[in-house]
Order: C-alpha cells, then structure tokens, then sequence
C-alpha cells in the first residue's frame, strides 16, 4: 500500500489533537493583563505541547516521505504512534491547570516517553519493511537523537518528584533539539 492514506489519516488525527488541546484552554473572567496570570501555566504548557505536536507531525512527514510502501507492521505502529499523541491534550490540560505540579509534570513526561518510544517502533517497522540501506534506514539506523530522547525523557519523568522544574527544562531542551527538521532525509531522497 502507498503512505497516502497512511499520512492523510495521522494528519486529520494531528489537527484534531490541536484542537482539543485549544479547546481547553479559557478565556479569563476579567479584562486585564493581571487576569491572564493564574492561567499563564495552561498558556505555556499549551505551546509547548502545540511545539511537540509540530515536531512530531514534521517528522512524520519526513518520515513517510522516504517510506515506498506501508504494510501492517506500519499501519499498527503508527496507530501506536497516534494513541499516544492522542493523550497531549489530556496531559497538557492536566499539567497547565495544577501549574506544573509534580505528579500532572511526571504524567506529561510519561507521555513524552510513550510517544517518543512509539515514534522509535514506527521508525523501526519501516527500516525492517525498507531494508537497512534503504533511505530511511542509512538516516536512521544510528540516529542519536532518536535513541538520546527517551532517556532524557525518563529522567524528566523521575525529576519530576523532586523538581518539576528541571522536568519542564528538560522537556523543553528535547523539543528544541528536534525543533529543526531532519534535513538528512531530504538530502538523501534528493541523492
């Protein structure tokens, strides 16, 4: 099967998840800027979500733009991929309205893990469905990144009891270390 159908549903789930993760942010009761910041924690854990959301469709889309063909390993680790995606907006809600206390920060960690792990299964399938010196496989098959996230991640999750904020820190240190996109995949579809 071609990645067509594979991509537009993920895309359609993407834009949903944005939604949602919107959608429960509210507008306060008053009118001045003094009335914006009890929710300052849900803003921010809104955008640093709508950041990992954006990394993540990014690189799927790179991702899939290398894949000649899908097959059901694919189809199911990408549905992993997107059931774990599909808990942003719980996770964000969740840390955003008790202002990144410890336990909502290990649970939005927890998530971060899950679907970074998930990302790495759905990267696997593919290398094993393409072969290692397929495209994707020469860009990913020793990716630092890739294999460098979930441990970060762990490490968030466990700071989290002690720290939130060196959670928070770390969370964010791993989306800005993907924020740019891959360009190896782009490179090596071109060559």
């Amino acid at each position: 099967m071609k990645t067509g159908r594979l991509e537009a549903f993920s895309d359609g789930v993407l834009a949903i998840i944005i939604t949602i993760m919107v959608l429960g942010m509210s507008a306060p009761e008053g009118y001045s800027f003094e009335d914006l910041k009890p929710i300052l924690p849900v803003f921010l854990t809104y955008v640093l979500s709508f950041i990992y959301v954006g990394i993540y469709w990014n690189n799927h889309h790179h991702l899939l733009q290398a894949v000649n063909k899908v097959n059901g390993k694919i189809l199911w680790a990408n549905l992993n991929l997107l059931f774990w995606l599909s808990l942003f907006p719980f996770a964000t809600d969740w840390m955003g309205k008790n202002h990144f206390e410890d336990n909502p920060t290990a649970i939005y960690g927890i998530v971060l893990l899950m679907t970074a792990l998930a990302f790495k299964i759905l990267v696997y399938c593919v290398i094993q469905n393409e072969g290692n010196e397929s495209n994707i496989g020469k860009v990913y098959s020793k990716d630092k990144k890739l294999n460098l996230s979930p441990l970060l991640y762990l490490i968030g999750v466990v700071s989290s009891f002690f720290l939130p904020i060196v959670s928070l820190t770390i969370y964010l240190g791993v989306a800005l270390m993907w924020i740019i996109p891959d360009r190896r995949i782009e490179k090596t579809i071109k060559d």
